[in-house]
């Protein structure tokens, strides 16, 4: 079983020349009223990486951990500068599958080795208040780092590490940060122990940096880091994002972590979209394929997601109705329906993201980007060949708009309506690649889209929740319980599918007059 902590540390170490490193007295911290010795901790660890460091690559650390309170195996997952997400697993003599499964999308098929092993003395003290509670953890560690594989030698070092108290201000670091900065120190110009051992004991390329793998980001001077010339360059620098943003969110979508199995559906629909969107600058007959594959991958992420919008519709509804208006077990039979139509749902991801077919996905992803199937178009000016695939996918949405305002009310409007929504998502995403290359035009597209595809969304959502009412309605039914709540909610989501209905001739007037790029 692993366990989650948010992590929020800074590092220091002293002036180059060497001199020796101390802690200071750090009385004087504002809000300190106390400062005790907790001993010296002997921690010895090793740190795990595939042979190509695909892990440092991406700034994530495993390692295994004897020695000090929380012995075991430990996985950080960088949230944001100084910032991670701490997993921790009981101490085994093997890799724990609840930790294996979070680097899946970075390590895939190859093995995790012993990397570094990094043994350390830690002179603790914590900083506590008034109260006698926990400020923040503040230690002298030195470190000697053994290089187990991809490198040899050793090094050495002593640094600072000042860790704020759970649910700690972060602001209280800035007060502990001055003062060390009085003491002649400063923040450590490596982000971790582990960068500064493989900086320190392995193979570097220029600039001392680390060369990343396949499987992570490009390096500094690869084309990805340049800046897009060619309507080809923009497009696969959209893609890359996206291509990101799928592996990157693989952790927090098996830690169900908020919003994360939203967003990575997001990024599977706009590498999607641009497949579709350029098919003048990458070819088809490569690009469909994987397009097919990220459609099913959008369609096992949204298993949950489509179910979890509609209970919080239905719940919202209901928390704005009039007790009088309650009748009968509504809430009950609410999550009862939503646990029944949800169960299973989050093991069946898991194995999904646990299978070959996804593995085979994030590998053809890669290539994609790594090697592209450039068409002739793809050398082309971005203003001419970009801007005509925008134009192209805007006039989709005018027909189609057109035809949803043309049609009654009914199940006809509703799909013509459905259809527009997802062309302006495709326009959005195809208007949001034109935008380093075109500026102003495009980025006005993705908010015009973008307007038109919450309007439509609203819409859509509507018709989804009434089938949903009917299906609680009949359930209700059946089982003798009262259906009339379920009427008023279904009455109430017709008025607003057809205020959007209203809504809709306005909006596409202005969206009209403005243009497409």
């Amino acid at each position: 079983m692993a366990d989650t902590k948010r992590e929020i540390e800074r590092k220091y170490e002293g002036p180059p020349a060497g001199e020796d490193v101390r802690l200071p007295d750090l009385t004087g911290v504002s809000g300190v009223s106390g400062v005790l010795d907790k001993g010296v901790a002997e921690l010895d660890a090793t740190y795990y990486d595939t042979p190509d460091q695909r892990l440092a690559a991406a700034s994530l650390t495993l390692r295994r951990r004897t020695g000090g309170a929380d012995a075991g195996w430990h996985l950080k997952l960088p949230v944001s500068e100084g910032v991670r997400d701490e997993i921790h697993a009981p101490l085994s003599d093997t890799v724990p599958r609840s930790l294996t499964g979070l680097v899946r999308s970075r390590v895939r098929d190859a093995e995790l080795v012993p990397l570094v092993r990094l043994l350390s003395a830690r002179d603790i003290r914590h900083l506590v208040d008034a109260s006698g509670a926990l400020l923040a953890e503040v230690s002298l560690d030195r470190v000697r780092a053994e290089r187990l594989s991809g490198g040899e030698g050793t090094a050495e070092w002593t640094e600072i590490e000042v860790e704020l108290a759970d649910d700690g201000d972060p602001a209280f670091l800035d007060k502990v940060e001055k003062k060390l900065r009085k003491a002649g120190l400063s923040r450590s110009s490596s982000p971790s122990k582990l960068a500064r051992a493989l900086g320190e004991t392995g193979q570097t390329g220029e600039s001392g940096k680390r060369k990343k793998s396949a499987a992570g980001a490009a390096t500094a001077t690869s084309p990805a880091a340049q800046a897009p010339v060619t309507a080809g360059d923009h497009v696969l620098a959209y893609l890359r994002v996206q291509r990101d943003a799928i592996v990157e969110l693989d952790p927090a979508v098996r830690r169900d972590v908020y919003d994360s199995v939203h967003s990575m559906r997001v990024a599977t629909r706009r590498m999607r979209s641009a497949f579709r969107s350029y098919g003048r600058v990458l070819d088809r007959t490569v690009t469909d394929p994987i397009g097919d594959e990220l459609k099913w991958l959008a369609g096992e992420l949204g298993l949950d997601r489509d179910q979890e919008v509609l209970t919080e519709r239905l719940t919202a509804a209901l928390d704005n109705l009039p007790r009088t208006l309650l009748s009968g077990p509504v809430r009950t039979r609410l999550r009862t329906w939503s646990h029944a139509r949800g169960s299973g749902s989050r093991r069946h991801l898991i194995a999904v993201l646990d299978g070959k077919r996804y593995l085979a996905l994030l590998a053809a992803l890669d290539a994609i980007v790594s090697d592209p199937p450039l068409l002739k178009a793809a050398s082309g000016d971005p203003a001419k060949v970009i801007a005509k695939a925008v134009r192209k996918d805007f006039k989709k949405v005018s027909d189609l708009v057109g035809q949803a305002l043309d049609r009654p009310p009914g199940a006809d409007r509703d799909l013509a309506m459905h259809e527009a929504r997802k062309k302006a998502k495709r326009t959005r995403y195809s208007a949001e690649t034109a935008t380093p290359a075109l500026g102003r035009p495009a980025a006005d597209l993705v908010k015009s889209m973008k307007s038109l595809q919450t309007l439509l969304g609203d819409h859509q959502d509507s018709v989804m929740t009434r089938e949903a009412l009917r299906e609680l309605a009949g359930q209700a039914h059946a089982a003798g319980e009262s259906a009339f709540t379920y009427g008023v909610l279904y009455g109430r989501e017709e008025q607003r599918a057809a205020a959007a209905e209203a809504a809709l001739p306005g909006a596409w007037d202005a969206i009209e007059g403005q243009g497409a790029v």
